[in-house]
């Protein structure tokens, strides 16, 4: 018997998004302060929030610029805050938030 790699990585990656979702009210709890910083730095913009989402550290910033239409100088400032206020980890020029938020985030009631 086979087993395909694919069908397992498939596997894995559902029950690691179930798991997220299980797990979401108890990482909101931890990470409560640094949520509430980045909702404060990003208001409610549309395009900046769908480029938080983006920050998963595989895309540099022109690539989130392009796929998110937000101009160059205000996502560098966005990146340049995010950073100082400790959100992201590694690199800024590929930028990753140092935690993981629901794609539903921004739409949630503060």
């Amino acid at each position: 018997m086979t087993i395909d790699p694919q069908t397992v990585s498939e596997a894995i990656l559902e029950m690691r998004d179930l798991l997220r979702l299980l797990a979401d009210p108890a990482i909101a709890e931890r990470d409560k302060k640094r949520r509430e910083e980045i909702r404060k730095i990003v208001g409610s913009s549309s395009p900046k929030a769908k480029s938080i989402h983006l920050m998963d550290g595989t895309r540099n910033q022109l690539a989130i610029h392009k796929e998110t239409g937000v101009n160059q100088g205000h996502l560098s400032t966005l990146v340049k805050q995010l950073s100082e206020a400790e959100l992201l980890v590694g690199d800024t020029k590929q930028p990753k938030l140092a935690l993981v938020l629901p794609s539903n985030f921004f739409e949630r009631e503060k």
